[in-house]
Order: C-alpha cells, then structure tokens, then sequence
C-alpha cells in the first residue's frame, strides 16, 4: 500500500472517530497493540456502537502506511457502499433473477480484486461476497483497476463467509468451489440454476471451512507444464462458461 495516498485512509484517534461518525464507510480499520488512555477507550466504544471490527497490529505495521503521527490508528475509507447479502438476496428473487453470486475467500491483491469486479460486472453478477477480515482493501487501485465497475456491482461484506455460505444454500442457491483438487469440470457443472462461485486465496486457495460447506468442487483444465492460472484469468474464464450456459 503507497502510505502516499492519503485518498485512501485517514490517520489520528479524532479524525478517525469524526469520520466513523459522519457515517463514512469504513473498509479497514488498523489499531495498534497495547494502545491506552481515555481517548482509545472512546475509540473502542465507537467502533463497538458501528460493529466495526479494528485488526490489532504492531506499531511496524502502521508505519508502513504512513510515516506522519498516526497517533495508533489508520483507517482505510471506501465511498463503495458495503451491503448484506441477507438483503440483497431476498430482492433478486423478488425482480424474478436467478442469482449469481461471487465468493472471493480471503483474497489479497486489489488489482486481482478489481479486475474480477471488472469480469463479475460485465457478466451480470448480481452480487460479490467478501470477508470482513482477511480480503484485499477496496481503495483507488482496486477501483481503478476495475474501470469503476465496482461501482455498479453490490459487494457484500460478511462475518463469516462459511455462514453466509450457509444461508445461501437454505435460500435454494448451489455453492460452486474452484479448487485444482476438484475432479469435476466447469464444463459438468450447472450454472443456470441460482448459484454462487467461489475463488480462493491467491496463495492458499479456499478456506477449508468454506470448501467443506460449497455443494460441489470444479476445476479448470489445465494441460501445460504450469499447473495454476491466475485467480482473475481463472474467474473469468468460469464466469463466462456461467454466460455461455444461460445463453443457451
């Protein structure tokens, strides 16, 4: 992250509390370890009133964002409004939509995010489900690398991916894994009935909670010596399998 891009976040106890309070929508917030005084313990009331959810790290960390007096805290603001899938489910079934959905478990790389908000947007995904904790910020990369299409897809930030996984499943949605470790092809698999896909991790792919909830694994061929693809090529090339069923 360039700590130069002060578009991206905001630093200091105050302007992070008047920013949460002007109603700011915060994607990351960073709190150092240990931090006290009567300020903090405001802070902490702050976020626990907005259930925002701070990661604890190591002073070494938010010097790494930004060499000012960040005074403990940084904060990462998105003007991307964050949804709830439990929200935006129940309104595509009421527009008559079959819903497809796109899980990204826990990935890293903003440009790899934003490149597959790019795909997921221009093949009518109705909604990309995110964690909380552990995903890629959704700042000025992520959105310039998307060509500002994640501002015309709803991105759903959730608790708990493998639960959210589960409620869509009791919604009547099939839950698709991309995982090399899959026997089945995309080819086999049936996206024209409500479905959500999953993409893992760019390193250590899905999360074995989430894996072991999905309905069915799938998988890429892959015939070359190199036995990976990157995660936004691998998501497109899934998305528009997904396409080229409902065209048909």
């Amino acid at each position: 992250m360039n700590p130069e891009k002060k578009d991206d976040f905001i630093f200091g106890l105050r302007p992070v509390m008047e920013a949460i309070e002007a109603g700011k929508t915060v994607d990351k917030i960073f709190l150092q370890n240990a931090l006290t005084g009567e300020i903090y313990l405001e802070l902490k009331q702050l976020l626990a009133k907005y259930n925002l959810r701070p990661n604890y790290v190591p002073l070494e960390k938010l010097n790494r964002f930004t060499r000012k007096n960040h005074q403990g805290v940084v904060a990462f603001i998105s003007d991307v409004p964050f949804h709830k899938i439990e929200d935006v489910l129940p309104q595509l079934f009421e527009e008559g939509k079959t819903p497809l959905l796109l899980i990204l478990d826990r990935l890293t790389d903003v440009r790899n995010f934003g490149a597959i908000c790019r795909t997921a947007e221009c093949v009518g995904v109705d909604a990309v489900l995110i964690p909380e904790k552990g995903g890629a910020p959704i700042n000025s990369d992520a959105i310039k690398t998307s060509a500002g299409a994640i501002y015309n897809i709803k991105i759903c930030k959730e608790k708990n991916l493998a639960h959210s996984v589960d409620f869509l499943q009791q919604s009547g949605l099939k839950v698709f894994a991309a995982t090399e470790k899959a026997q089945k092809l995309i080819y086999d698999v049936d996206f024209t009935e409500p479905c959500a896909i999953v993409m893992g991790n760019e390193e250590t792919g899905i999360s074995k909670e989430v894996l072991h909830h999905s309905d069915e694994k799938m998988k890429l061929p892959i015939t070359g010596k190199t036995q990976s693809l990157n995660v936004s090529v691998a998501c497109g090339a899934i998305l528009y399998e997904a396409v080229r069923q409902k065209l048909n």
